[in-house]
């Protein structure tokens, strides 16, 4: 078994739009945040990881650096898509088990501005990408040989869905993004904290059937970072902050497989299937044990199909499992607490990030109003399609 790794630290900006601000700015924010909370100042940390999508070619982490300190540490610039957070945060965990670090940083940050999951191409496709005829005319092959557009490819997975379990029905999903929004109005740091009715929701514009404008998360800018340390890092540190601490028992990245339908789509089930078998086999802990959940929920129609994926209850019976009320604030098994990715917010390099410091926040009892009570064990889960899904237990011993 490798050695213990903890959380001892976590901030995050509240998800909102700062047209005023930039990338170095709000992930500055979280990670002073997150060291203040942890006790400690950038010399107490051996390296930094740091996710962003959109700028991730100017050197994130080091511009993070020049807002809060720079010391000639390794930094690590990660992107991977919805899970470029997430894989920061395993960045760091992966160096400190290595032996390269007892105390890391991990940030995420994005500012999307006008771009996002609804948004449209700000450049053209070049000429000789552009699918044409033999007659040389140009072809459209959006939705005839597969989907790229994420609307179109977590609408595509919520119809199959429907088709393959019949007691299934768009209902569904509109009751989980009901749940999402009011769960939203008990977190401070959520970008909307309003509730909608199911007719609302039901009613609203059409985005890709069956999501509608309210199961979509929106366009977000915004920031969050942890400190995560070994036993040697932890010994360090005051005993206030120790009696804090999480530890991580499951750190978990894995791509897509190969699945036969890779051709035409992405799969939105294997990949989180895979990462949440390994994950409960690498913390010793299996579904019952949770006591939250975090989870993708970029479209509302992708939260019905990981209530199984995740294994939150057995194949086929995600529906019963809503209907139980499980998954709400006082359900026996609450998912997205936090308002989820619907109306929390969704700036792609934080999101990752965002969910472990969800789990951390509700582990410590520190969640104020939303908070879950007696909670030990969560799962925070995050999905980039077309290249990871990472999942992480954590655990307060």
């Amino acid at each position: 078994m490798s050695e213990p790794i903890w959380v001892v630290g976590a901030d995050m900006t509240r998800f909102a739009r700062y047209p005023d601000l930039d990338v170095a700015t709000l992930g500055g924010t979280a990670a002073r945040g997150a060291l203040t909370d942890a006790g400690l100042g950038i010399r107490d940390v051996q390296l930094v990881a740091a996710g962003n999508v959109f700028e991730s070619m100017t050197g994130v982490g080091q511009r993070v650096l020049h807002e809060i300190g720079m010391t000639g540490v390794p930094v690590v610039n990660v992107v991977n898509a919805c899970a470029t957070g997430a894989t920061a945060v395993r960045a760091a965990i992966a160096a400190i088990r290595a032996g390269e670090a007892d105390t890391a940083l991990a940030v995420g940050v994005e500012q999307l501005g006008k771009r996002g999951l609804l948004a449209a191409p700000e450049e053209p496709r070049p000429a000789e990408y552009t699918p044409r005829g033999r007659d040389g005319s140009v072809l459209d092959t959006e939705g005839l040989i597969g989907s790229s557009t994420m609307p179109a490819v977590f609408a595509e997975a919520g119809v199959e869905y429907l088709a393959a379990n019949p007691e299934a029905s768009a209902d569904h999903f509109f009751r989980i993004a009901e749940k999402n929004h009011a769960h939203s109005t008990l977190n401070p740091l959520a970008q909307y904290r309003k509730r909608f009715t199911f007719e609302q929701i039901r009613d609203g514009d059409m985005i890709a059937w069956p999501n509608t404008a309210l199961m979509c998360s929106p366009t977000s800018d915004g920031a969050a970072a942890i400190v995560v340390v070994n036993e040697a890092g932890l010994a360090k540190l005051d005993p206030g902050v120790r009696a804090r601490a999480v530890r991580v028992a499951a750190s978990v990245l894995v791509s897509d497989p190969w699945v036969p339908d890779a051709e035409a789509r992405w799969d939105v089930s294997t990949v989180t299937r895979n990462a949440a078998a390994a994950a409960y086999e690498q913390a010793g802990l299996g579904p019952e044990d949770l006591d939250l959940v975090e989870l993708h929920d970029c479209f509302a129609t992708a939260e019905l199909l990981h209530y199984e994926n995740l294994q939150l209850c057995k194949p086929g019976d995600a529906v019963r499992f809503l209907e139980s009320g499980a998954p709400w604030r006082d359900g026996a098994l609450p998912v997205n607490v936090s308002g989820g990715l619907l109306s929390k917010g969704h700036p792609l390099g934080a999101t990752g990030v965002a969910g472990v410091y969800e789990i951390v926040t509700h582990l410590r009892g520190e969640a104020g109003d939303r908070q879950i009570p007696g909670a030990r064990v969560g799962l925070a889960h995050v999905l980039g399609l077309g290249s990871a899904c990472a999942v992480h237990i954590l655990q307060k011993d």
